[in-house]
């Protein structure tokens, strides 16, 4: 699954060893999330479900209550390497307190052998939000709505931590069995930016990008409804605001295109598109009451935001999943991989292993498709 090969490119490893003496190989400090008791033999290891540059992510069975979760497995070496463990630090943090809400990714435990890192976190799978807009083109607005609200809620909830997202985008969003939306992939975070706040990092995708970050100017986290107002934009419209394959003509439209609104769509989702996807960030919803001027905004009023964070609106699409181990929605690319019932046998992880997926909107920070250890 192609959001799981971006997870690996973000997961926590912490280089303060446990001895000033001791090597980058030996134990690592996983704070709270650390389970000493756990091993790669608790586990059956059943299928490939994603891979990237540090490793790969596994459907595994835990054998003591059959329960399937998502693994990934990383190298610790390829980690030192390619000095991620400032962002990869970040991303443990975020997943530590994602556990209270109810549309984020969570983190059960970690634990580590000599060479390799082991996150054990929710198998989530629904499939992911990009997967099934391709397949469909476009949503009903009611859809969109129910998808939008539920990752507005996380969104804002993550703003209430002093936490900005900065990498909103339909890959980054899965189904759960039921259809609800799970926001994963917390690599690029920033935390401590308090309400007023502002970071200055160049990061994102680029089909979403918000002005400011294209301009290299220090932005808040209205960055983030920027970010969620493209991705309604795309559920509407099937494709990104200002989308092009020619990047520097995409850039041009971010930063001094008209927003284009094709008719045929209601006044009250125009209005949000609008406001959301602000090229002046000072101006943009969200930019005075963060995530209750979304939540009171007209496209919304039919949602009660109590009964969606208790999951009590039923989806508007049921992803049909067929069991806790059901991969119909994981790409046949990673499935069709063999994994080895010993875990001793588990292949060693190729640093240079990547995605064939068709979409090239790939994370970066810097100039560069790819995180570097330089978050602000």
């Amino acid at each position: 699954m192609f959001t799981y090969f971006l997870l690996l490119n973000s997961v926590y490893f912490f280089s303060q060893m446990h001895s000033p003496s001791s090597s980058p190989l030996d134990d690592v400090n996983l704070g709270p999330s650390a389970n000493p008791h756990a091993r790669p033999t608790d586990f059956d290891f059943l299928a490939v479900i994603g891979k990237g540059t540090f490793g790969k992510v596994l459907l595994a069975k835990l054998k003591a209550d059959h329960k399937f979760y998502a693994v990934k497995v990383l190298q610790k070496k390829v980690i030192l390497k390619k000095k991620e463990q400032k962002n990869i630090m970040a991303e443990r943090n975020v997943l530590l307190k994602s556990l209270k809400h109810p549309f984020l990714v969570r983190l059960h435990y970690s634990f580590q052998t000599a060479e390799k890192l082991y996150f054990v976190l929710d198998y989530v799978n629904g499939g992911e939000l990009f997967f099934h807009l391709q397949r469909e083109r476009c949503f009903s607005e009611p859809r969109a709505r129910f998808y939008a609200a539920e990752v507005a809620s996380a969104i804002g909830y993550l703003h209430s931590l002093n936490i900005v997202y900065r990498d909103l985008k339909p890959e980054n969003l899965l189904l759960d069995c039921q259809g609800h939306v799970v926001l994963t992939d917390f690599g690029l975070c920033k935390e401590g930016v308090e309400p007023e706040g502002t970071t200055s990092t160049f990061c994102g995708t680029p089909e979403y990008l918000a002005p400011e970050v294209l301009r290299k100017e220090p932005y808040d986290r209205t960055v983030d409804w920027w970010c969620l107002g493209a991705v309604l934009y795309e559920m509407i419209y099937s494709l990104p605001p200002f989308y092009s394959r020619d990047v520097g003509e995409m850039y041009d439209g971010i930063l001094h295109k008209p927003l284009p609104l094709p008719p045929g769509k209601s006044d009250a989702v125009c209005s949000l598109l609008v406001g959301l996807l602000q090229k002046d960030q000072h101006r943009r919803l969200g930019a005075i009451a963060d995530f209750l001027e979304i939540k009171n905004h007209t496209f919304f009023s039919p949602i009660n935001w109590d009964d969606l964070y208790h999951k009590r609106i039923t989806p508007p699409y049921n992803p049909n999943v067929k069991g806790p181990a059901d991969t119909q929605h994981i790409d046949p690319e990673f499935t069709r991989e063999m994994v080895p019932n010993s875990v001793s046998r588990t292949p060693e992880f190729n640093a240079s292993t990547s995605s064939n997926n068709a979409f090239n909107g790939f994370s970066f920070v810097g100039s560069e498709d790819i995180s570097d250890s330089s978050q602000t």
